[in-house]
Formats: C-alpha cells, sequence, structure tokens
C-alpha cells in the first residue's frame, strides 16, 4: 500500500541509527512504515511497534523473514525482543499524517469527526474525557499538555456548556473553544490547537509512554546500539533531552518528569551529537508538518541500565 505519511528527517535518522545487515533496529512508532522501509533496504532486520491497528495495511509486501509488526505501545520493546538485543531505536513522536487526515480518527479540529483521539482502541476517548473530567483537571490538562495560557477560562467554558449538551464532535468543540477565546484575532494558529494538542496526550498519555519508552530502549539496546528520536513539541524534547542529557552524565539529576537516578551512576549513553538535528529548508517547504521536529540521538554504552531512585 502506498504510504499517505512523509517519514520526517528520514536520511538523518538512517544516518544515526546505521541500520546494516545482521542489525536488529527497533522501530517503536511504525506508522506508514517509511523508517522501516530505509532500514530494510539497508539489510536490516526489524522489530516494529505500533499500537494503532490500522498500521498494518502499511506492512502488507514487507519480508517476514527480516520484518515482524508488533501491535503494542514502544515500550514493550525490552520484552520483545529482549534486552541488551537490539542494535538501534528509531521513535518518530506524535500523531501521524494518517491520523490526521482521517476525520473518523478525531484527532483533528479541521476535519468534522467523532471526539475520539485514540491511537490505539482502548481506554477513554477525548469525548469522556471533555464531557466528564472536573474542571480542575481539565484546566490542569490543557495548562500541562498544551502550555494553554487560557487553561481554566476554557475549561470552565467547556463545564458550562456541557451541562446542558454534551460535546461529540471534532469541530464543535474547536468553534466552541474559538468562541470561547472572543475568535482569531489575526492569530497565525487556531485557537483550539493547544487544547487538542493535550487533549490527544492525556487520552494516549503520551509523556508516560514517552518515558517508559526511553527507559525501555536503555534496556533494549546493545552497547554500542544507536537510539535516535524525533520529537515535535517542546514536552517531548524536554523528556528526551533531559533523559540523554543525564544518561550521558550531563546533568547531575533526573527530569521533572522523572525521580533522579542514583547518584555517581556510570554513563548508560554517549551523545551522538550535540544539541538537536531541524529539517532543512527544502525538507519543510516539501512536509511543512516538519518544521517543528528534532532530532536528538545517542549511543549506548556498556554501562549498566540506570535504576529509578527507591
Amino acid at each position: 500500500m502506498t504510504a499517505p505519511h512523509a517519514p520526517v528527517l528520514i536520511n538523518e535518522v538512517a544516518e544515526a541509527i546505521d541500520p546494516a545487515p545482521g542489525k536488529l533496529i527497533v522501530d517503536g512508532t511504525f506508522g506508514a512504515g517509511g523508517y522501516t522501509r530505509a532500514f530494510l533496504a539497508r539489510g536490516a532486520r526489524v522489530l516494529a511497534f505500533d499500537r494503532d491497528p490500522t498500521a498494518r495495511r502499511f506492512a502488507e509486501g514487507l519480508d517476514a523473514g527480516s520484518f515482524r509488526l508488533v501491535e503494542a505501545t514502544f515500550s514493550k520493546m525490552a520484552d520483545e525482543a529482549g534486552e541488551a538485543a537490539v542494535d538501534g531505536v528509531a521513535l518518530d513522536l506524535g500523531v501521524s499524517s494518517m491520523q490526521l487526515d482521517e476525520a473518523e480518527r478525531g484527532f483533528s479540529f479541521l476535519r468534522d469527526g467523532p471526539l475520539d483521539m485514540r491511537m490505539g482502541g482502548e481506554g477513554p476517548t477525548a469525548a469522556e474525557l471533555v464531557n466528564q473530567a472536573e474542571p480542575a483537571e481539565l484546566a490542569r490538562i490543557f495548562w500541562v499538555y498544551g502550555e494553554e495560557r487560557q487553561s481554566r477560562r476554557i475549561a470552565a467554558a467547556i463545564a458550562r456548556r456541557r451541562a446542558s449538551q454534551p460535546f461529540t464532535r471534532t469541530v464543535e468543540l474547536a468553534e466552541f473553544i474559538e468562541q470561547a477565546l472572543g475568535g482569531r484575532r489575526g492569530a497565525k494558529t487556531h485557537p483550539a490547537t493547544r487544547a487538542f494538542q493535550a487533549l490527544r496526550i492525556a487520552v494516549n498519555e503520551e509523556l508516560a509512554e514517552l518515558e517508559a519508552g526511553l527507559a525501555a530502549a536503555e534496556r533494549a539496546l546493545k552497547p554500542e546500539g544507536r537510539l535516535a528520536v524525533v520529537t515535535f513539541h517542546s514536552l517531548e524534547d524536554r523528556i528526551v533531552k533531559s533523559f540523554l542529557a543525564e544518561r550521558a552524565g550531563k546533568t547531575p539529576a533526573g527530569s521533572r518528569h522523572a525521580p533522579p537516578a542514583a547518584k555517581g551512576a556510570e554513563p548508560s549513553f554517549r551523545l551522538l551529537f550535540n544539541g538537536a538535528r531541524a529539517p532543512g529548508e527544502a525538507e519543510v517547504a516539501a512536509n511543512p508538518r516538519a518544521r517543528s521536529a528534532k532530532l536528538r540521538a545517542a549511543v549506548r554504552t556498556a554501562a549498566p541500565v540506570w535504576r529509578k531512585a527507591a
């Protein structure tokens, strides 16, 4: 099947992962299979993960002898592959183009569909969250996961409206948020952008899954194995940056999302390059969704896995 999703920073990710014959690479976010195909083309074997059951359609035609797709979150990689058995781990975070473009998935405020937002088929939907969460909890979600400055205002307006008419559709919620904030007033982005991001992250527990996935990659990678992570917003990037800096011995303590590791632990990663790499102008022109992408990468050392403080 032809993939509708253009993988971001694919050349840079392939260079960072360095796939080759005999190597086993984990593609933790299979999506439409762009990274997987690049790794297979270089002779590597690929163990791919995607919690979205619809991703399996893009695995058609891939060689079962060198490829396997697991319908699960990428935090399960060490369980599936075995600890210290993997040569590379690639993670392309965030919502995929397919999920945004398919209105029935409920991710986009530009396409009318049911207010769902689940990447898999389990757990509460965004509609349940919007209609049932306490206003204070809704405000917290909008503030923490969406960095929405008007979080309390939006949550209070939603609570008043849902008492008589629950929210069920994406465009309905997006238009309501726009009205609650007084319209666009020349804003470059839709007023509902941050709130929709926050709901998606909360529904799918994305930040907790990212933390668990990074820890799983640390367990699964062999010494000299490569980790490459592409993020699309500041919340994800801060977690990845903090994890790699900490594990590379660049910071004395953990992130605000996780307890500090044991003092004096030997670095379990070394940075492949300093800072983050971004798409070039040509890639952004061809794929505007790549504009906020950042790639960070590191190499696993022979040091033991870091353990969380008790």
